[in-house]
C-alpha cells in the first residue's frame, strides 16, 4: 500500500486523535454545522425550491448563486477561484443555471473571451430572501460577541478555510 505524500513530496504523518478537550470544547459543534447546510434547500423560498427541484440543482448551484445576489458581475474564472473549483466544473454550473434562467452570461465587451455572469434582477429578492433567512442564526450569535470575541472569531474561521485548502 503506498503511503500518502505532502506538497512536498515527504510523506505524510498519520492524523493522530485531537485531545479531549478539543472535542468537548469545539469540535462538538462541527456536526451541528453540517445539519444547518444540509437545511439549505427546506429553508429556500419556495419558488426558489421549485426551481432546484424541477431542474435537479444542487447546493453547489446554490454557491453560484450567492456569489452573484448583491449585483456583482463577475467573470466565470473569478467564480472558479472564488469557489476554488475548476473551471470546467464552474462552467458546467453556469450553464445549468443559464439555462434555467438563473443567470445571464455575457461576452465581455473588453475581452471577449471573458465571459460575465449575473444574477437576473428578478431573481435578486429571491436569492436576497434565502440568503438573509439562512444568516439569521450567525447573525444573532455575532451580535453577542464584543469586538475581540468578533475578530478572534472571523480569526478562527478564516484560519480553519486556510487549513481546508491544503487538504
Amino acid at each position: 500500500m503506498a503511503q500518502d505524500k505532502g506538497a512536498d513530496n515527504t510523506p505524510k504523518k498519520p492524523p493522530h486523535p485531537p485531545k479531549q478537550e478539543l472535542v468537548e470544547g469545539v469540535l462538538r459543534f462541527v456536526p451541528l454545522l453540517e445539519t444547518y447546510f444540509r437545511r439549505a434547500h427546506s429553508e429556500m423560498p419556495d419558488q426558489l425550491h421549485q426551481l432546484f427541484v424541477h431542474h435537479h440543482l444542487t447546493a453547489r448551484h446554490g454557491t453560484v448563486l450567492t456569489q452573484l445576489a448583491h449585483g456583482q458581475e463577475l467573470t466565470v474564472g473569478e467564480l472558479s477561484e472564488r469557489l476554488e473549483v475548476r473551471m470546467s466544473t464552474i462552467s458546467e454550473l453556469v450553464g445549468d443555471l443559464s439555462r434555467v434562467g438563473l443567470l445571464q452570461r455575457r461576452n465581455d465587451p473588453d475581452n471577449r473571451r471573458r465571459i460575465l455572469v449575473t444574477l437576473p434582477a428578478k431573481h435578486q429578492g429571491l436569492m436576497r430572501e434565502f440568503m438573509a433567512r439562512r444568516a439569521q442564526p450567525l447573525l444573532h450569535a455575532l451580535e453577542k460577541l464584543d469586538s475581540d470575541e468578533l475578530a478572534g472569531f472571523a480569526a478562527g474561521l478564516q484560519a480553519w478555510a486556510q487549513a481546508l485548502e491544503q487538504y
